[in-house]
């Protein structure tokens, strides 16, 4: 017996396996399809500058391209932005791109804006932002030089450089927000929606 009661499974327009994790873990059927979209081109040709609109425009730019590729599915599109004041951030490049974040982030308090969105046949149905307030410790060079080598790689897959999951949790002093937000996915509104659909059991 599963919870899910759709007559086919979800589509998650992402990689994330984080996102991936969430959704699993509230038994939801699911397949993740990435959407093969230029996320910086549609966001520079958008003109927006706002954060949460970004990560909303983005969200549904996704579930909108999947799902005009699968006929009668429901398909989840989902985005994240970091903004420290007026600054945007995205993915560090490398390990001298995530120190640079680190230093900027130290001490501060920054937002994470995520998006969800859910479309079939290329119309969106449902979209959602919700925002977590981060205020990062202080950090001395050395902490960030020991943060890096001991997260790796890591530190590239993820906006702001650290992953909260996992050992970006010792960067932190303080979190106001919920724990699937500040995972790239605004699970409760995303499940009210579903609920509404007849997707679920209970």
């Amino acid at each position: 017996m599963t919870i899910w009661h759709g007559q086919h499974p979800l589509i998650l327009a992402s990689q994330s396996r984080a996102r991936q994790m969430l959704l699993a873990n509230a038994g939801i059927s699911f397949e993740a399809v990435p959407a093969d979209i230029e996320e910086r081109a549609v966001q520079k040709n958008s003109g927006l500058s706002a954060p949460g609109e970004i990560a909303g425009l983005l969200a549904g730019e996704k579930a909108g391209f999947v799902s005009a590729k699968n006929p009668g599915r429901y398909v989840i599109g989902a985005d994240q932005t970091l903004a420290l004041g007026s600054r945007l951030f995205s993915k560090p490049a490398g390990r001298a791109q995530a120190e640079d974040q680190l230093r900027l982030l130290a001490g501060q308090t920054h937002e994470l804006h995520s998006a969800v969105a859910v479309a079939r046949d290329g119309k969106t149905l449902f979209s959602e932002v919700s925002i977590a307030r981060m205020t990062m410790r202080q950090l001395s060079g050395k902490e960030i030089q020991t943060y890096l080598d001991t997260a790796g790689d890591a530190v590239t897959t993820s906006v702001g450089a650290y992953q909260l999951e996992g050992l970006g949790v010792h960067l932190f002093e303080r979190i106001e927000g919920d724990h699937f937000t500040i995972l790239g996915l605004p699970l409760l509104p995303l499940l009210a929606f579903l609920r509404g659909q007849g997707l679920f059991r209970v």
